[in-house]
């Protein structure tokens, strides 16, 4: 018995240390109920539960990510119907992923987006599977669609198309989802619904938008500390291949939404630095694709 013992400890010595792959995603999950009265709260606690290990302790990609290297991300769920015989939500979903910028403590917000019909089942001990190409729960498509999203624009931000594979896996989903008859996943019937996001997002016409993701981030934002006028004129040229994403399909939701999350950020980089002459084109730009926020791209001038 100890001539085994002692063979199986040199055997582990000669493999060397066993490490597993890290997951991607360091997620926090908040689920408001103050719309429900008079219901048993423990079955969205166990909501809570289940969503963190299905979207944290699982591996999304064959990648190897370090603890300090997971992308920080949110789910919030605003639950405005619950029928506690047949287990259906009816929800608002928020959704939003940040990015660290290199030698700044600052984080920038890489994906915010408010879905309205976040709509799934789910009962109080349900578990949570997943197989892509069988999907049979809308809570499951509806948090591997935002996972491989997620990860896919934080892999374009730090490598030119760097998150292809990964956001061809949210496109599955997509496509695989149109058999659950969910809302917000019918291909062609809305350009803001899940299907209209990531169809445009890999699409051809839609490739200046991806390059801007690594432009704006890794040449703008990542230099800022280091040289921040030459930072500010990586983000005026990037916010030009938003413009052209723009051209190519105007009726794209992804443009205007860029716009719109990246507001304040793009107004601070500009507000009371640079010349005229060098933010003119960029607020041109931005009151083009985005007018509602008009108010704040004046600022951008100032």
């Amino acid at each position: 018995m100890h001539k085994i013992f002692v063979i199986f400890c040199l055997l582990v010595l000669s493999l060397g240390p066993i490490t597993a792959s890290a997951q991607e995603l360091n997620a926090t999950v908040e689920i408001n109920t103050q719309k429900i009265q008079g219901t048993n709260k423990s079955v969205f606690e166990n909501l809570k539960k289940v969503m963190l290990e299905f979207i944290n302790d699982r591996q999304w990609t064959q990648q190897h990510y370090k603890a300090s290297e997971r992308i920080k991300c949110a789910f919030t769920l605003i639950i405005n119907k619950y029928d506690d015989t047949t287990g259906h939500f009816e929800c608002d979903g928020y959704v939003q992923s940040l990015r660290p910028v290199y030698g700044a403590s600052y984080t920038s917000t890489t994906w915010n987006v408010h879905d309205k019909k976040f709509n799934f089942d789910f009962k109080e001990f349900d578990q949570l599977n997943f197989n892509i190409d069988q999907l049979d729960n809308n809570l499951t498509a509806l948090l591997a669609y935002y996972c491989y999203l997620i990860i896919g624009i934080d892999m374009d931000t730090m490598s030119p198309m760097g998150g292809t594979e990964v956001l061809q896996q949210a496109m599955t989903v997509a496509n695989n989802a149109q058999s659950l008859q969910a809302p917000g996943w019918k291909a062609l019937e809305d350009v803001t619904n899940r299907f209209g996001i990531i169809n445009d997002y890999v699409s051809e016409a839609m490739k200046p938008f991806r390059q801007l993701q690594y432009d704006y981030h890794r040449k703008g934002l990542d230099q800022m500390a280091d040289d921040p006028a030459t930072a500010r004129e990586a983000v005026s040229a990037a916010i030009k291949q938003l413009n052209l994403a723009y051209l190519n399909k105007p009726l794209s939701y992804l443009p205007r939404l860029f716009a719109e999350y990246k507001r304040d950020e793009l107004v601070g980089i500009y507000k009371g630095q640079g010349t005229s002459k060098d933010k003119q084109p960029v607020y041109d730009i931005l009151v083009k694709i985005n007018p509602s926020q008009l108010k704040y791209w004046k600022d951008l001038l100032n």
